[in-house]
């Protein structure tokens, strides 16, 4: 039991009178009671409560307790009902993947930020995951398995990675049955994909297929946009062409021969400790995020 429980006790057995009466208001059992009055004038150095004839009273060194008390406690609410209304100010950053971050979380954000004016959120769109305690990032999207096991994270949902190509490319080159045949179509890669290499199926031992890649493009969105004007085939995650899908600018090819889903996850650092401002971001964002229709499982 720590200090401050330890005075409250004190009051209400002073207010209610008697040591049962102070257990009933504080649904505590009589014995922790007692203990707590003990332990205070152990502490103390002189009893505290004497018995009437009907009801305990404050000795003189009860009333000098009890003054000082009702001060401390009254002192230590006004600081945290003073820290719960400022803690909705200050800085949050946030950080997301960049075209996700552009098409669902800046809207977010920017809803959020009009909920809570007194919050300044700096968004940090990238594609690198950004390492969050050095660079003070408050709340991260990621798209994928986590690295690091020490941060808390939730699931929102899953997106896949997809082969598409435009239908205007594909009536110009032979039908894709198996991805060892890629090596005979025009490629669109990324300028990070690791040795120009696809890797199919949801298993490691799965086909690998190194590429000489006509395009490639460091930028997703100028990716998207390449292989939807017929330049070629490309690897995009399944909420980047979502759209496009639907809508038969492009289409999905080899969908037996795609790796396993990958999570969409929001991600702090410590649950347990988050500052109040974090935690009304991160209950709005997970409520938002998990109805996003091109990530729902």
């Amino acid at each position: 039991m720590d200090r401050l429980d330890e005075l409250a006790i004190f009051l209400e057995v002073l207010n209610q009178g008697s040591l049962s009466g102070a257990a009933r208001k504080l649904r505590r059992s009589a014995p922790a009671v007692t203990r707590a009055i003990a332990s205070l004038e152990q502490r103390f150095g002189a009893r505290l409560v004497e018995r009437t004839t009907r009801r305990l009273a404050p000795t003189e060194a009860g009333v000098r307790l009890a003054e000082r008390a009702a001060l401390v406690l009254s002192s230590y609410d006004d600081a945290v009902l003073d820290t719960a209304a400022t803690q909705l100010k200050g800085l949050l950053r946030i950080t997301a993947p960049v075209l996700f971050g552009r098409w669902h979380v800046a809207p977010l954000v920017m809803e959020f930020q009009s909920l809570h004016p007194e919050i300044q959120i700096e968004l940090i769109l990238n594609d690198h995951n950004l390492e969050m305690i050095g660079q003070s990032i408050d709340v991260a999207v990621r798209i994928g398995h986590l690295d690091d096991s020490a941060k808390v994270a939730r699931r929102l949902g899953e997106v896949s990675i997809v082969l598409v190509a435009s239908p205007h490319y594909l009536a110009r080159y032979p039908a894709l049955r198996h991805p060892s045949e890629l090596n005979t179509h025009q490629t669109v890669l990324s300028s990070n994909d690791a040795f120009n290499e696809w890797r199919f199926g949801p298993h490691e031992e799965g086909p690998r297929v190194r590429l000489a890649p006509h395009l490639l493009f460091n930028d997703v969105e100028t990716r998207r946009l390449a292989v939807k004007t017929g330049k070629g085939v490309a690897r995009l995650l399944s909420y980047q062409v979502a759209d496009d899908i639907a809508d038969g600018s492009l289409v999905r090819l080899l969908p037996e021969f795609e790796p396993l889903p990958l999570p969409v996850q929001l991600v702090v650092q410590n649950i347990q400790r988050m500052p109040l401002k974090v935690r009304a971001f991160w209950d709005f964002a997970r409520e938002r995020l998990s109805q996003v229709p091109q990530i729902r499982s």
